[in-house]
Formats: C-alpha cells, structure tokens, sequence
C-alpha cells in the first residue's frame, strides 16, 4: 500500500519538485502534481516520478464537456498516474465519461472534487448555491458514489460524515492538511493528519507543512506518524 501521506509538489519548476523528492527518500512514495508545474514543466515530471516507482495524484480538476474530460482523464491514464480529479459539479454525464475512460488503466482512481477547501458556507451563494458546504458536498459525494468514482476530494471536516455516508470502499482523499506548528493557508477548511485519519480520510494531501519545512523528511515522518495514530483511534 502507498503511504496515505500525498506531498503536494507545489513548485514551478521539476528541478524543485525532484529536490523535495530526493529529500523525502524512499518512505515517502506518493505527490500530487497540480495545474502550477503541470502548466509550467509539462507532463514529463509525471513520466520521471511514475519512472522512480512512485504514485501520483494528478489533480486536473476537470470540469468540462464529457468528451473532453474523458480525454483528460485517458491522458492521465496513458502517463502513469494513480489518481485524477473532476468536478463532481460538471453533473452526472461528465462522471460517468470520467469513470469509463479509466477503465483500460486499472491503477487509475477517479476522484470526483465535492466543494474546493477555499469556499465557506458564505462563499456559496454567490455561485447560487445554498449557504451550505455539507448540503453541497453530500448533494455531489452521493453523485460521485452512483456514477462509480473511486473516491470524493473533500475536507477532514466533510470527511466525518461522508466515511458513514459513501459506500466502505470509496477513497476520501483530504487536501488542506497542516501539521500542528504550521500557519494559516489560503483554505478555509484546515485539519492536522491526525483530526482527518480519525474522522475517516483515506489519504491526506500535505504541501507547505512539508516543503517549506526546516527538515522536510521529519515532517513528513511527523505527518505520517500523526496520520496513523488518528487511523488507529478512528
């Protein structure tokens, strides 16, 4: 099993990116790769870390035609990723294309994103919804179960009533994680490894906590430590 702590490789360039991995070692064995290095070096980070044996969760946050996500989702297939999200808000139709272009890579999860860690309740009825993340978020989770995606991307907050709420089997994979000294992000919705293990989360995804720590491979081996004991006490 790959290690339940995803690094997010938030940096410009692959050279960074592959720094951060050679520090980290051999323990820490999943990164997530998002629309900043994608856009600014390509695919070919992907191709080297699939190369080195590590897993990677290639955050597209597709929300497009169903033809178009299926072929990002393909795309993300053919380069060697494990998971890939879509907006579980681009309805039913894009699901299901997401979820069927995954089916000749086997290895490949399909996550569907319920509502991004930067939106309060506040921020929704601007977007017209109501001012509800939980209504949201269970409204597109239950969307995501019956369309067959592997997994949700939600809070830890959200993660506590969805792992009752989603079939056993599905993935709650949890961004907006910091260790406990950190400081405040740009998320509105934060927890410690730890609070998302216990109230359910399959994995947690971890950017500045670790890469921009004094001793990165510490705080990864904290992070993990952390997630861990939630896991065991959840």
């Amino acid at each position: 099993m790959p290690s339940p702590v995803i690094v997010a490789l938030d940096f410009e360039s692959t050279a960074e990116a592959l720094a951060l991995v050679e520090s980290l070692g051999s323990n820490a064995d999943f990164y997530k790769i998002g629309l900043q290095l994608l856009a600014q070096e390509g695919p070919e980070v992907v191709r080297i870390l699939v190369a080195r044996g590590k897993q990677v969760f290639l955050d597209l946050k597709l929300h497009e035609i169903p033809n178009s996500v299926a072929g990002g989702v393909a795309a993300a297939g053919k380069l060697g990723a494990s998971m890939v999200t879509v907006h579980a808000s681009g309805g039913s139709a894009v699901l299901t294309a997401a979820v069927k272009a995954a089916m000749p890579y086997p290895n490949l999860k399909v996550l569907a994103l319920t509502v991004i860690t930067s939106l309060s309740d506040s921020d929704l009825p601007e977007l017209g919804l109501a001012p509800s993340v939980k209504q949201q978020v269970l409204r597109l989770a239950d969307l995501a179960a019956k369309t067959g995606c592997d997994g949700v991307v939600a809070s830890a907050q959200e993660a506590g009533y969805l792992r009752d709420f989603l079939p056993a089997e599905m993935l709650i994979v949890t961004p907006g994680i910091q260790l406990a000294e950190s400081n405040a992000t740009d998320q509105s919705r934060v927890a410690t490894p730890h609070f998302a293990a216990s109230a359910g989360a399959s994995y947690v995804v971890i950017g500045r906590a670790i890469a921009k720590a004094t001793d990165p491979r510490k705080a990864f081996a904290d992070a993990l430590s952390q997630f861990q004991m939630g896991a065991s006490h959840g």
